[in-house]
């Protein structure tokens, strides 16, 4: 092959393993036709440069929300080779696109190879490293310190034929260090200690399926195979006091092991027949049968409160079952141009089932704990009805119904002495809810929206779950030259009434939006929303060995956000770029205690918090296949509640991008 080309795919071996930047430049460097290479068109861009970070405050919060450092990146990049005359010998479209790459903490790559009528293959890679610094209440001993790599890798055999199949096969792979902690020795009275822990998970998925028409239906099919295993061995490191170094209790050692893996075949089936003049339908239909395999292992030695030596070890071991089967079908008629009528059912039937049984051994005085389980599932039947009437070109009206019918049946196994009995209970909810709503243009430039539903559900199956709901919403959307206005205004309540609590939650959003674009160098984009919620919920907690009953949690947010740019385009040379986005939490205002009866729980009724940060980019043509370009971002966290949280940063970054 010719240099040129020569070159781009080499360039391409050494940078598809990683991946996209925060912020690509987005100004265009000029038009490009690329260059000629033997039967292809190559176009190229890439943007290089230096990324700095200096933060203050509570890093591990700043890690955990931005993350980005210091060092040079492959900001972006993207390559392009393309047969001239669609007749290439091997592909016809070559297309790689690369971002963050060079430790950049969220890096990705896309690669597309096609050949016209033959096939397609695209590959997707992405890297995210996940950092959680642990809540401050926890002493951070729940935090982790991960990485995850995914790729998908998707093959397509005769792409724009009626008839074509399908290969396809993922992979994620996350593994790091973590801590965790664990009670020892009294579940009530007892200590907590941290422990080190090996994070590795991975899980592999392959694919094939195939699409024809039937019946001048389109049917789409694909089997699949999933594997996953996981394994988070855990350690203490060395003797230790716990963290409550005043109480008599000691961890000498503790080993862990908990291997878990499995398998989930399952087969997808798709139906669907586009818009014609009378009908169009819409089939999908899943089966699952997942299987999993587990096993928990763990010996602790040390001192118990009373000062003795304690030896304590917990087995558990099992088999577990989830085959799942969902099926959904959406037939739609339109007698006339005006009128739409949609029905929608749909099938969801879960069951967990399978060998589990916890064992708790004091290897002091042989004393053995155990707990079993056997059954739980869930079959949930649901459909739905909807009409749209277009009475005028500027006023629709459409209005449904809903009718779901959920049963939750579970057994669990009760070992006394050496008998074993299976205690089994069942439950039914029935949900009732109906939506309406109008849509019109009073005038050409303005479009308002008004929509409803209200929902009644008998004996809903968790506290929060939606009983006695309703939600009404108001949108308007105002296009008039180069001014665009949208606003929202939202409403939702619902009460929950079980037998051991009461739930109430209620919140309401408003938001609005515009951008305003008077000249080709110049644009406005600002908007602002305003989210209240508030949550009443029962509780019930064993406090110092008893159970407490009939106190209640208030919590309260006041969420308000806004952001603003501005850009500028100075004689096509250079572009200039600057905003905000800023977020308030103002939490309760009237610093209600609500109905609590702990001090701890008043406390963290509400959350005030301060999220700002101000941006500006400046991007400058130096040559019209060349760009310079610099860009600075500002973080600025703050919460009322734990100032240990609070953080500051300052980011940017410089580069060149050069395309050819």
């Amino acid at each position: 092959m010719i240099r040129p080309l020569a070159a781009s795919l080499f360039l391409l071996c050494t940078v598809v393993r990683a991946q996209p930047p925060v912020a690509p430049t987005d100004a265009k460097v000029g038009e490009s036709r690329g260059q000629n290479a033997g039967g292809y068109n190559i176009l190229q861009s890439w943007e290089t440069g230096y990324r700095f970070r200096t933060a203050g405050g509570n890093q591990a919060r700043y890690r955990s929300d931005v993350n980005y450092g210091n060092g040079i990146r492959l900001l972006a990049g993207r390559l392009s080779l393309t047969s001239r005359d669609g007749h290439g010998r091997l592909f016809d479209d070559l297309t790689l696109a690369v971002q963050g790459l060079g430790n950049d903490p969220y890096q990705s790559a896309t690669l597309r190879i096609a050949r016209n009528r033959l096939y397609r293959y695209d590959l997707l890679w992405r890297e995210s490293d996940y950092y959680n610094p642990a809540l401050p209440i926890s002493f951070g001993e729940h935090r982790m310190d991960t990485s995850r790599r995914m790729q998908d890798h998707d093959f397509v055999l005769f792409p724009q034929s009626k008839v074509r199949f399908f290969a396809g096969f993922s992979r994620t792979l996350q593994q790091g260090p973590a801590l965790t902690t664990v009670n020892v020795f009294d579940s009530v009275r007892g200590d907590e200690f941290a422990l080190f822990a090996d994070v590795r998970r991975r899980q592999n998925e392959f694919r094939f399926g195939n699409e024809l028409p039937v019946f001048g239906v389109k049917l789409n099919w694909m089997q699949v195979w999933e594997m996953y295993r996981e394994e988070v061995p855990a350690s203490l490191t060395a003797p230790a006091a716990g963290n409550n170094p005043a109480d008599r209790t000691r961890l000498n050692s503790l080993n862990r092991t908990q291997p878990y893996q499995g398998t989930t075949p399952s087969f997808r089936l798709n139906l669907f027949r586009e818009k014609g003049e009378r009908w169009a339908l819409n089939g999908r239909f899943t089966y699952s049968a997942g299987r999993r395999d587990f096993q928990f292992d763990e010996t602790a030695t040390g001192i118990d409160r009373f000062n003795a030596a304690a030896n304590r070890q917990i087995a558990a071991a099992g088999q577990g079952r989830r085959p799942v089967t969902t099926g959904q079908l959406t037939f739609s008629l339109f007698p006339t141009s005006l009128i739409t009528l949609t029905n929608h059912t749909a099938f969801h039937s879960t069951r967990m089932e399978g060998d589990a049984r916890y064992r708790e051994i004091d290897n002091g005085d042989l004393q053995v704990a155990q707990v079993d389980f056997r059954y739980l599932g869930i079959r949930t039947l649901a459909n739905s009805s909807d009409a749209l009437f277009q009475l005028r070109p500027w006023i629709a009206f459409h209005g449904g119904y809903q009718y779901s019918n959920r049963l939750i049946r579970s057994t669990e196994l009760v070992t006394i002495e050496d008998f074993t009995g299976g205690v089994s209970s069942e439950q039914t909810n029935v949900l009732h809810a109906g939506a309406a709503g109008v849509r019109f243009r009073p005038a050409k430039p303005l479009t308002l929206a008004f929509d409803g539903e209200l929902g009644r559900q008998s004996r809903a199956f968790l506290p929060t779950s939606e009983k006695d709901y309703q939600s009404y919403s108001a949108r308007l959307l105002w296009r008039q030259g180069p001014l665009s206005i949208s606003g929202l205004a939202r409403s939702y309540t619902n009460s929950n009434f079980v037998s051991l609590f009461a739930h109430s939650a209620e919140s309401r959003n408003l938001a609005l939006d515009g951008s305003w674009t008077p000249r080709d160098w110049f644009s406005l984009q600002a908007g602002y929303s305003r989210l209240h919620a508030d949550t009443l919920t029962g509780l019930a907690y064993f406090l110092a060995s008893a159970l407490v009953r009939g106190e209640q949690s208030l919590y309260v947010s006041n969420l308000h956000t806004a952001h603003a740019g501005a850009q500028f385009s100075i004689r096509q040379r250079v572009e200039l770029y600057g905003g905000f986005s800023l977020s308030r939490d103002a939490g309760d205002p009237r610093r209600s205690p609500g109905a609590s009866l702990q001090p701890a729980f008043i406390a963290v009724q509400t959350f005030p918090m301060d999220f700002d940060s101000p941006l500006a980019r400046i991007s400058v043509k130096l040559h019209p296949k060349l760009r310079w370009n610099a860009g600075y971002q500002y973080y600025r966290y703050r919460e009322d509640l734990l100032s240990t949280q609070n953080y500051r940063a300052h980011t940017g970054f410089t580069s060149v991008l050069w395309t050819f």
